[in-house]
C-alpha cells in the first residue's frame, strides 16, 4: 500500500487523538467507552479514506506531479477503497458488539443515549437507517473490485453507483458525529474532506470529470500487425492538447463500452494525430478488430501520467526494460528521439517477446534503434529460453557500479523478478508505471 495513505491515516487518527484528550473519552465503563470511541475513530477512518477515493477518481491533474501521475494516483484511488471497506467493516463490527459486552460485562456502565431536538432526531435515525444500508454496497462493491474474474464491462457500470453510496455514507458521517467535534480540529478535518467528498461525488454524477481534457476526432486507420495486436491511429480536433512520449488516454470507441486507458505509442508530430497499440487482453479489446473501422468516431481524453523521458536522470546509466506490449512507451520515446538522435541518452533496451520471429514490435525496434545509435537494443525472445534476469542488467556496461535507473513497462510478475534480483543494489532507482485502474 503506498506510504502517502499511511500517513493521511496517521493523521486523522493524530486529529482523533487530539480530540479524545481534550474532550475526554466519554462516559461509561471502560469497555463501553472503548466501543463508543472505537465507533468514532472507525466511522472517521471510513469516510476519510471514502472522501479520498472520491477525490482521486476526478483525475485531478494537479496531483501527477507530487504523486508521480495519474497511474498511482488511481494506485491510491483504488487503496483509499480498500481501506475505506475495512474500516467500514470495522465500524459496523464495533457497532454489532453491543450484544457481546452486554452478555460479558453486563449493562451496567453503558452511557445514556444521546437525545436531541424533533427534527434533528429524525435526521439522525434517517442516517443511521441509510448508513447501515450503504455500508452493506460499498462492501459488496469492495469485493466486487477485487474479483478480477468478475467482467470489467458489468463493473464499470456497478462502480457508477459509488458516488451516491458516499453521498449516503457523508450525509450519515455528518448527523451521527460528535456534536462536540465541531470545535476541535478533527470536526474541521471532517467538514473539509466532505465537502471535498461531496463535490467530487456531484462532479462524476453530472459526468464532469475529464470532460476538460477531451477531444474528439476519428479513427484513421485500423490494422492487425499480429492475431493479439490491434494497431489504431485517430486523428484529434483542435481541442487537442498534445503529448509528450510515454504519457497515456482515456479512449473511447463506443460510448456504451465507455473509457480505457491505453498508452499512446507515437510522438507528437503536431498534426493532432495519435496510435495505440492494444493488446487482447479481455473480451472488449480482443474484439476490436470487429469493431472498429476508419472514419469511426472517437474521443480522447488527456494526456495523462509521467512516463517520460525528460523526468530521467541525466547523470545516470540508462537501462530500460519493455515485456510485450509494455514496449509501447518506448516506441514512443524513441519515435521522438529520430528527430535529434544527437541529443539522444545512451540506454540498454531489453525487450522481452515471447516469440520474436512473429513479434510485430522487435522488428520496429530495431528499425527505431538504427536512427538513433545511442540506444542499444537487447531483444530477449523467450521461444528460445532467452529470459531476462536482474544479473543481466548487472552485467551491461558500467553494470550497477554506476547509478543506474530502470524503466519498466510491462507484466507485473517480471517486475517483481527484477525487484528482487536489484535489491539492495543502492545505486539503482527503479521506474513503473501502476498502470491498474481497477
Amino acid at each position: 500500500m503506498p506510504v502517502i495513505l499511511w500517513a493521511f491515516v496517521a493523521s486523522v487518527v493524530a486529529l482523533w487523538g487530539v480530540d479524545a484528550a481534550t474532550s475526554g473519552a466519554g462516559a461509561g465503563s471502560l469497555p463501553w467507552v472503548v466501543r463508543t470511541q472505537g465507533l468514532y475513530l472507525s466511522g472517521l477512518l471510513s469516510i476519510a479514506m471514502m472522501s479520498l477515493a472520491m477525490v482521486l477518481a476526478t483525475r485531478p491533474v494537479w496531483l501527477e506531479r507530487p504523486l508521480g501521475g495519474m497511474d498511482r494516483i488511481y494506485r491510491q484511488h483504488k487503496w483509499a477503497g480498500i481501506l475505506a471497506g475495512v474500516f467500514a467493516l470495522l465500524h459496523w463490527l464495533v457497532e454489532m458488539s453491543d450484544g457481546l459486552i452486554k452478555s460479558v460485562f453486563g449493562r451496567g456502565g453503558r452511557p445514556a443515549k444521546e437525545s436531541f431536538a424533533g427534527w434533528f432526531e429524525g435526521l439522525r435515525d434517517a442516517g443511521e437507517e441509510l448508513g447501515e444500508f450503504a455500508i452493506y454496497l460499498l462492501l459488496a462493491m469492495v469485493v466486487l473490485s477485487l474479483l478480477r474474474r468478475f467482467p470489467y464491462k458489468f463493473w464499470r457500470h456497478l462502480h457508477r453507483a459509488m458516488p451516491v453510496l458516499y453521498l449516503m455514507l457523508a450525509f450519515h458521517a455528518a448527523v451521527l458525529a460528535p456534536v462536540q467535534w465541531w470545535q476541535q480540529p478533527v470536526g474541521l478535518l471532517m467538514a473539509g474532506l466532505l465537502a471535498a467528498g461531496s463535490v467530487a461525488a456531484l462532479c462524476s454524477l453530472s459526468g464532469r470529470v475529464g470532460r476538460g481534457r477531451q477531444a474528439r476526432g476519428q479513427v484513421v486507420s485500423v490494422n492487425r500487425p499480429a492475431a493479439d495486436v490491434t494497431s489504431v491511429v485517430c486523428r484529434l480536433e483542435g481541442d487537442w492538447r498534445g503529448h509528450r512520449a510515454g504519457q497515456f488516454a482515456f479512449v473511447t470507441f463506443e460510448r456504451f463500452e465507455g473509457a480505457h486507458p491505453f498508452t499512446i505509442a507515437s510522438a507528437d508530430s503536431g498534426d493532432r494525430t495519435v496510435r495505440f497499440e492494444i493488446k487482447a487482453l479481455g473480451d472488449y479489446t480482443r474484439s476490436l478488430p470487429q469493431r472498429l473501422q476508419a472514419g469511426m468516431p472517437v474521443t480522447v481524453e488527456g494526456p495523462y501520467g509521467r512516463f517520460e523521458l525528460d523526468r530521467r536522470d541525466h547523470r545516470a546509466r540508462q537501462v530500460w526494460v519493455a515485456g510485450g506490449i509494455g514496449v509501447t512507451p518506448f516506441l514512443a520515446w524513441l519515435s521522438a528521439l529520430q528527430s535529434d538522435p544527437r541529443g539522444a541518452p545512451e540506454a540498454d533496451l531489453h525487450y522481452c517477446t515471447r516469440d520474436a520471429a512473429k513479434d510485430p514490435f522487435a522488428e520496429r525496434l530495431r528499425g527505431l534503434c538504427e536512427g538513433v545509435p545511442s540506444i542499444r537494443l537487447h531483444v530477449h525472445d523467450g521461444a528460445r529460453g532467452d529470459h531476462l534476469t536482474a544479473a543481466q542488467l548487472h552485467g551491461a556496461p558500467g553494470g550497477t557500479r554506476l547509478r543506474t535507473e530502470v524503466w519498466f513497462c510491462g507484466p507485473q510478475g517480471l517486475a517483481d523478478q527484477l525487484r528482487r534480483g536489484l535489491a539492495g543494489e543502492w545505486r539503482v532507482r527503479f521506474h513503473q508505471e501502476a498502470f491498474e485502474m481497477r
